[in-house]
């Protein structure tokens, strides 16, 4: 598998200003089969997709990397889909401990393997952007310890991604050592504030805990934002929801992200809904679409 730096093309054309282009993550589709979920996600009328990288959708420790990408790109192709590389896989690095090892780990060996793979993977994809993000700090490890993991960690993973050439998207998220905004900033700064270390935004997260508006907090990383999954949320609850079943108000959302000019994906984030998911992502299009209408008009 190559890793320098490969554009692929939006599907089909470049949308006109305040246009929003919306995908669906794969880890909402976790029973079905990789192709078959794609397929799904293209007739039903999504622009893009959010990939997982896991055991059963494109494995990057299973045995032929090179040929499974290569047909998972032209199948992406033949199917007019983009593409983000998500990396938040339960289970992949160690069957008995959810996300472990992290950054923060006594030995983070094999998640910075696995985030320097996701940003080769997502090069020879095509990717638009790699999201990552800080993981728990582990029992027993100070916080400045955990701190100073993290951007050691994170500066390997910005030297794979700007020798490949794909933009990364970090993501704050609840209960994490990064799980806001203002943190995401802090590691940025700490970091030196490399040009392809940029934000991904769950929007979910943002109803959860930050203390502005979400459309707010939309506007406030607009120029950092290259990555942005969507869901529905309840303050001070981390658990995603369809849309309509939480408390976010979505047309003034969409249409804060669509004035800042954001072109690349608005992921919709549904983990835990695989058991219904292709009528869950139908539901969840026509919501956005409606949505976003309405917040055209405002």
């Amino acid at each position: 598998m190559t890793a320098a730096p490969a554009t692929r093309a939006a599907a089909g054309p470049l949308p006109g200003p305040g246009a929003l282009r919306f995908g669906y993550g794969t880890n909402g589709f976790a029973n079905h089969r990789l192709g078959d979920a794609l397929a799904v996600i293209a007739d039903l009328g999504y622009v893009g997709v959010a990939l997982t990288l896991d055991h059963d959708h494109l494995d990057p420790f299973a045995p032929g990397l090179a040929r499974r990408v290569a047909a998972v790109r032209r199948r992406l192709d033949a199917l007019g889909l983009a593409v983000v590389v998500e990396t938040g896989a339960r289970y992949l690095l160690d069957p008995r401990h959810k996300h472990a090892p992290t950054l923060l780990h006594d030995d983070p060996s094999r998640r910075v393997e696995f985030l320097r793979r996701a940003v080769r993977v997502g090069a020879d994809l095509g990717a638009e952007a790699v999201s990552f993000w800080a993981g728990v700090r582990p029992p027993g490890v100070p916080p400045d310890v955990a701190a100073d993991r993290l951007v050691a960690g994170c500066a390997v993973v910005c030297a794979e991604a700007a020798k490949a050439g794909v933009p990364l998207g970090f993501e704050p998220e609840p209960g994490m050592l990064v799980e806001d905004i203002a943190g995401w900033r802090r590691l940025r700064e700490a970091l030196g504030a490399p040009p392809g270390f940029g934000i991904t935004l769950d929007i979910g997260h943002c109803r959860c805990l930050e203390p502005l508006p979400v459309p707010q907090c939309v506007t406030g990383v607009a120029e950092h934002l290259v990555n942005v999954q969507i869901d529905d949320m309840r303050r001070g609850v981390h658990e995603h929801l369809e849309f309509g079943t939480g408390e976010i108000d979505f047309p003034p959302v969409l249409r804060a992200l669509a004035d800042a000019g954001y072109r690349g994906l608005v992921a919709v984030e549904l983990p835990r809904h695989s058991h219904a998911a292709p009528a869950v992502a139908a539901r969840s299009l026509d919501f956005l679409r409606t949505a976003a209408s309405r917040g055209e008009g405002r």
